[in-house]
């Protein structure tokens, strides 16, 4: 059985720091492009961040500069390093193996989200 598991997730002030995590079982990370979205209340779900099978990155516009993926196969985990981070970046953050495109597509493999809150 396919399980994607992301952690994390806080309640952080403005200008914080964060690493989400997203680790799979029943799938091979090595075999996928890797993605992180989120979705804050009332919004659609948003692509923000994906990596290649050889380790290619792309970034929205909204996170470029302070945000970035990487992934380690032999762990089977994609992380997301968050620096910099502002109230708008408040929603639930989720992971998804897919293929690269472009654009992204995304698979049915989801997790069940972390929480990020960026609040003071």
């Amino acid at each position: 059985q396919v399980q994607l598991v992301e952690s994390g997730g806080d309640l952080v002030q403005p200008g914080g720091s964060l690493r989400l995590s997203c680790a799979g079982s029943g799938i091979s990370f090595s075999m996928y492009a890797m993605a992180w979205y989120r979705q804050a209340p009332g919004n659609q779900r948003e692509l923000i961040a994906r990596i290649g099978r050889v380790y290619i990155t792309n970034y929205a516009d909204s996170v470029k500069g302070r945000f970035t993926i990487s992934r380690d196969n032999a762990k089977n985990t994609v992380y997301l390093q968050m620096n910099n981070l502002k109230p708008e970046d408040t929603a639930v953050y989720y992971c998804n193996a897919g293929q690269w495109g472009p654009p992204f597509r995304p698979s049915d493999f989801w997790g069940q989200g972390t929480q990020v809150t960026v609040s003071s």
